[in-house]
């Protein structure tokens, strides 16, 4: 490894110079790298030394594209079968976010201030904080896989100091939306109990388990007669439909999980399971689902949510009367009124707050670890994160006088 000062003289007359690297690569391969200033050759020799011993460096002309790296990346998550979703999420994140900003960069100059530049050039052009964040975890995931391909020795977006800033960010945008509020993003016990008696047609049963059991509306569209035990009135979750309607495993262990379901909720799937359409015969000449499942489109397929929400859970908040007024009018002169909650995670949210609860408030008052495995959270703190407000507080000025008796006693 030598670093040497060149002179040269422009056909102008220009006395023009440059600093130098020699070295010879991992493979042996005589490699040269030229910089303007003697200190940048030397931080280059000396970083360059330590990964050619370590047998990790990348010359720049054995590096790929930011954009090149990112087809292996895509074809890598193909060949390892991941959902279309996140196959979706993947290319969406390159084609528009990485590849046109940084997608003619190389790898070997894919440096730590060059990824926190992208990460600024993100939130400039109007990316919201979150869509920065998964951005930046793609670009994370795509680096890692180039290192793995010896393509890079480093990835730029794990070093990166700024990090702990993305943690600043996420907690503001959390200060920001605010913490989620009973009858503003989750409804009231009497708007819950207004909804549930309003609930009729196609729609009862699945809007009906939806309350009752918290399931995600993928959860709901994937969920089979066979994991459903009307006897033991329980629900095994082990299926999801995503936005393609393909169904599959839950994306993490605890997504799988046993819900179990008040008697009405379970007299009524028993009365749907009757209902439900029947359109494929059997050797026997019996009738059974296509897929199976509990609340299929009418042909017996997956329901798609825009169906779920748009005929469902929008009409059946107007008949309930759970109502806000709009900027609109009608004919008469009066304001027209829209569903107040629009997106079937309100009675996801609604549950959760029931679970929470005290028995004496109309709850179940179950603790925190219980209601991170019925959700179906990958960890505690996601639970609390998201409801950790509403749990009951031990410090009540009652609470705390009788606890003072009790210990003066």
């Amino acid at each position: 490894m030598s670093v040497r000062k060149r002179q040269w003289i422009t056909p102008k007359g220009e006395k023009k110079s440059a600093w130098i690297v020699d070295y010879a690569d991992a493979q042996g391969k005589r490699r040269q790298k030229t910089f303007a200033r003697k200190k940048e050759a030397d931080q280059f020799a000396a970083t360059a030394t330590i990964e050619v011993r370590e047998g990790i460096h990348v010359a720049d002309s054995a590096s790929v594209t930011v954009e090149k790296a990112a087809e292996f990346w895509m074809k890598d998550g193909e060949r390892q079968g991941l959902e279309r979703t996140t196959l979706d999420q993947r290319r969406q994140h390159i084609d528009l976010h990485i590849k046109p900003l940084i997608g003619s960069m190389l790898l070997s100059k894919l440096t730590v201030p060059a990824a926190r530049a992208f990460q600024d050039e993100l939130h400039e052009k109007g990316r919201s904080a979150a869509m920065v964040r998964k951005v930046m975890t793609s670009l994370s995931s795509l680096m890692s896989d180039a290192m793995e391909r010896g393509l890079a020795t480093r990835n730029p977006v794990r070093e990166m100091k700024a990090k702990r800033s993305t943690g600043r960010e996420k907690a503001q945008e959390r200060r920001q939306k605010g913490k989620l509020k009973i009858g503003v993003d989750i409804p009231t016990r009497e708007e819950a109990k207004a909804f549930v008696a309003a609930l009729e047609g196609r729609w009862r049963p699945l809007l009906m388990t939806a309350v009752f059991t918290g399931m995600r509306a993928s959860e709901l569209r994937g969920l089979r007669w066979e994991s459903v035990d009307l006897d033991k009135r329980q629900i095994h979750v082990v299926e999801r439909a995503d936005r393609f309607n393909d169904l599959g495993r839950p994306k993490s262990a605890a997504g799988e999980r046993f819900i179990p379901i008040p008697p009405m909720v379970a007299n009524t799937l028993r009365e749907w399971r009757l209902a439900c359409p029947k359109l494929k015969v059997d050797e026997k000449g019996e009738t059974r689902h296509v897929l199976d499942l509990v609340f299929p489109n009418g042909s017996g397929k997956v329901e798609s949510l825009a169906n779920i929400i748009n005929r469902g859970l929008v009409p059946m908040m107007i008949k309930a009367g759970v109502t806000i007024e709009t900027d609109e009018t009608d004919e008469n002169g009066n304001p027209v009124l829209k569903a107040k909650y629009t997106g079937m995670h309100s009675l996801r949210h609604f549950y959760a707050s029931w679970c929470i609860n005290r028995p004496e408030d109309g709850g179940l008052g179950l603790p925190p670890k219980v209601v991170q495995e019925r959700l179906g959270h990958s960890t505690i703190m996601m639970t609390l994160d998201t409801y950790g407000h509403l749990f009951p507080r031990g410090d009540d000025a009652d609470e705390m006088a009788a606890a003072e008796a009790s210990f003066l006693r």
